[in-house]
């Protein structure tokens, strides 16, 4: 007659089961406890998490740069002079009613100084060169603003520099015309900042954003609370293991968590960028623009990163396969050919469509499998279900 495993135990099948209830209890108020905390800082976790996207939509879709060492090296001076322009205006309540900025960059520099004078209002860009306005000119843009708005927003961004304007309710609106490489600067300030806007993840619905922070919060949560849940969980089952068998969990479980850790970073850090480099380079040959959801966007990372961390258990399962005799050392390398073809079939399967992503998974599979074999070659083999005495 067999003995079974329970047999020497004290307690019965429902005692069992109240001691499960008690561990799966304190296990579920560890978590709770856990997602209310990552509740305060799961804001962070999901600007972290939009770095690969936001960095991947700039890269190919946003506003490149434009070469501004002209425009600086021709505003030599500007600040001054307009720091003083500034002195003397704020001094002064009675505002024209048209003012005119710097002269260009193209204008000689004994005409930027003339733009430092006070000049009458509908005079402006006329004075600025000495009475005669070019056809050029006349056709440059304008822009019109409340010049108590522009002192306000000037003041509380630099208070040291701009003093505080004095009150009005009446507006003061001003021309300011733009020419030269000025214009071609403020179109690309304006371009980058519309830029900066498309490029960002977005939500479809109202209630779209509250709960992808309720469910970053809970897996946050969890990844906290996973050591705790896995203590509470391994009390219950290391009461009913030999010896022998808490063994192997004490020597392998720390490489399964080490595996699966690297895994996951492997995939956020190097596998998902070179994965939107293609994706987004694709669309860009296509000349299509991707419109980026956040919810799409978390559950991408999260199933890519979830699928590498678990497909680098590979060594581990080699072991465990080793150990209960269905395969050998030997047959691992015998089947090395046959091993790659599964290990392509796979990365194909638990990664998304396209092949960047499914070599990024095969060529560190293929490493892991003759990990595999070096463990399974320095360990002998011996099942561990075999039953010793304590």
């Amino acid at each position: 007659m067999s003995k079974d495993l329970f047999d020497d135990s004290t307690m019965t099948f429902g005692e069992h089961l109240e001691v499960l209830r008690v561990h799966l209890w304190k296990a579920i108020i560890g978590l709770a406890l856990c997602v209310v905390a990552a509740f305060f800082f799961s804001q962070h976790v999901i600007r972290w998490v939009q770095l690969p996207v936001t960095a991947a939509m700039e890269r190919h879709f946003g506003l490149k740069p434009i070469d501004v060492q002209n425009v600086a090296a021709a505003s030599k001076g500007l600040a001054e002079r307009m720091n003083d322009w500034w002195a003397r205006r704020s001094a002064d309540t009675a505002v024209p009613a048209t003012v005119a900025p710097a002269a260009a960059p193209d204008v000689p520099h004994a005409q930027h100084d003339r733009t430092d004078q006070e000049l009458p209002g509908g005079a402006g860009i006329a004075a600025a060169n000495g009475g005669q306005a070019s056809s050029v000119e006349e056709a440059a843009p304008g822009l019109i603003v409340d010049v108590h708005e522009l002192a306000q927003k000037l003041h509380e961004s630099m208070p040291e520099t701009y003093p505080a304007p004095p009150d009005s309710t009446e507006p003061r609106l001003i021309e300011l015309k733009v020419r030269g490489r000025w214009l071609e600067l403020l179109k690309h300030e304006i371009k980058a900042e519309v830029s900066k806007e498309n490029i960002l993840p977005r939500t479809d619905t109202p209630d779209e954003a509250f709960m992808i922070y309720m469910k970053v919060s809970f897996i946050v949560g969890l990844v906290i609370a996973s050591p705790w849940v896995f203590f509470q969980l391994w009390l219950f089952v290391a009461a009913g293991l030999y010896p022998h068998e808490r063994k192997y969990v004490y020597r392998y479980l720390p490489m399964s968590v080490v595996l699966f850790l690297g895994g996951a970073l492997f995939c956020f850090f190097a596998v998902i960028p070179f994965v939107l480099d293609f994706l987004f380079g694709f669309n860009a040959w296509l000349n299509l623009r991707p419109e980026m959801r956040i919810n799409s966007w978390i559950s991408f990372a999260l199933v890519m990163s979830l699928m590498f961390g678990l497909s680098f258990q590979l060594p581990l399962i080699m072991l465990f396969l080793e150990k209960i005799s269905i395969f050998a050392a030997s047959d691992y390398r015998d089947k090395r050919r046959l091993a790659i073809l599964v290990i392509a079939i796979l990365s194909m399967v638990l990664t998304p469509s396209d092949p960047v992503s499914m070599m990024l998974m095969m060529v560190p599979l293929c490493v892991l499998y003759e990990l595999g074999i070096l463990l399974c070659r320095s360990s002998p083999p011996k099942s561990p279900f075999e039953i010793q005495p304590a």
